[in-house]
C-alpha cells in the first residue's frame, strides 16, 4: 500500500464533509498533513477520473465531483496504488539450482497478487461517505 491511497481517501473524504466549498491543495495539505505538492499530484489523478474538479486561480481550488455514497476505495486504490501492495523486490533466483530460489519469486507474486484481490473485495464494501461517516463517530467517541 502507498501513501497516495491515503492521501486520496482523506482528501475525499475532506471535500465530502465541505461539499459547498472549495479547498485549496494548501488547505487539503495542512489536513491531511504532508507537503501540497503531494496533494495536487494525488488530486491531479483523481480529477483525471472525474472524482474532483479544480478552478483555477483566486478563489480556485478542488471540489468534489462524484457522489460520495457511490465512490468505493476499491476505486480510489485501483487509480492511485494498483499493484503496490507486492515489493519492488522479492527474494530468490531462477539460475540457482535450488527449488527454493528458483521458484520463490514466482510463488510469491502469487500470494501477493491474492492478497490483492482480497484487499479490493474488501475496499469495494467501503464508499468516501462511509469513511466520513467513521470520522464522525471516531470524533463522537472522543468527545
Amino acid at each position: 500500500m502507498n501513501s497516495e491511497f491515503t492521501i486520496a481517501v482523506h482528501s475525499l473524504v475532506l471535500l465530502a464533509y465541505r461539499p459547498d466549498h472549495m479547498a485549496t491543495s494548501d488547505m487539503i495539505a495542512h489536513n491531511v498533513c504532508t507537503h501540497p505538492a503531494r496533494v495536487r499530484k494525488v488530486l491531479s489523478c483523481l480529477r483525471k477520473r472525474g472524482y474532483v474538479t479544480t478552478k483555477e486561480g483566486s478563489g480556485g481550488g478542488y471540489l468534489l465531483s462524484c457522489d460520495p455514497a457511490e465512490v468505493t476505495l476499491a476505486e480510489i486504490y485501483r487509480a492511485t496504488s494498483i499493484g503496490s501492495i507486492k515489493p519492488a523486490w522479492c527474494s530468490g533466483d531462477e539460475e540457482q539450482d535450488c527449488m527454493i530460489a528458483c521458484n520463490m519469486a514466482d510463488v510469491m507474486e502469487d500470494i501477493f497478487t491474492e492478497a490483492e484481490v482480497q484487499l479490493l473485495a474488501f475496499l469495494e464494501q467501503l464508499t468516501i461517505f462511509r469513511v466520513l461517516e467513521r470520522v464522525r463517530v471516531s470524533q463522537q467517541s472522543k468527545g
